[in-house]
């Protein structure tokens, strides 16, 4: 959600330098920086067939639909790199946020000596997920390759996965789908395809510019 917050908030305005601080880093593939958001995408089938297009005719599709439930959509960005990754799943839960993670790290990033992950607040998104998914020593070994950097609450705009993110819905998940397994195909098409174009993000907000653009924002000092 774009948000602002209407006064001076010290909290939102040191989360908010934490991550402009993050984004300011070099690219270093050993200590790769990642945006990670997720979205729900409802399975919707259509109640009636719909009637194809003719020429200066468009599709017709009836407003009514059958429900066939919810999945989650998961994606992680590194936005230096021009790479991208999604999944689908049932389920956003911890244990899922926690098998998300670690495949980040041993099959996206078996090499690297840390991946830093910028993600927003959710209350699965915090490392205590991974103990409820894994062994202690498993989960302690995940744990020491991340470093985790959240976004303000209300700041989710700070997250460059969200870029990827409405990219993704607008290219790609803009339609009903009805199962699972055509949303898997058609993010699978469109990852390999902006993987392959090396499309990058250049952020370039940084926290000398929210000092003057929000300096609403920040709190008065006290002498």
């Amino acid at each position: 959600m774009w948000c602002i917050p209407p006064q001076r908030n010290a909290a939102f305005v040191c989360a908010m330098e934490n991550v402009l601080e993050v984004y300011r880093r070099p690219h270093d593939p050993q200590r790769p920086v990642v945006g990670m958001d997720e979205q729900p995408k409802q399975l919707i089938a259509e109640a009636r067939t719909p009637i194809p297009g003719e020429p200066g005719q468009p599709t017709k599709i009836d407003y009514e639909y059958r429900r066939h439930g919810v999945a989650s959509v998961w994606m992680f960005s590194e936005p230096l790199a021009g790479w991208r990754t999604v999944s689908v799943t049932e389920r956003r839960a911890a244990v899922d946020w926690a098998h998300q993670m670690r495949e980040l790290v041993d099959v996206h990033y078996p090499h690297a000596e840390c991946v830093t992950v910028v993600l927003d607040n959710l209350n699965t998104h915090t490392l205590a997920s991974l103990y409820e998914a894994f062994e202690p020593a498993e989960a302690r070994r995940i744990a020491e390759k991340l470093e985790l950097v959240y976004t303000p609450r209300h700041g989710s705009w700070l997250n460059v996965a969200e870029i990827e993110l409405s990219v993704l819905s607008r290219q790609c998940l803009d339609r009903r789908m009805a199962e699972r397994s055509l949303i898997d195909q058609a993010v699978a098409a469109w990852e390999d395809r902006r993987n392959q174009q090396a499309c990058t993000i250049d952020w370039r907000f940084t926290t000398d510019d929210a000092r003057i653009k929000l300096k609403h924002l920040y709190p008065k000092t006290q002498a």
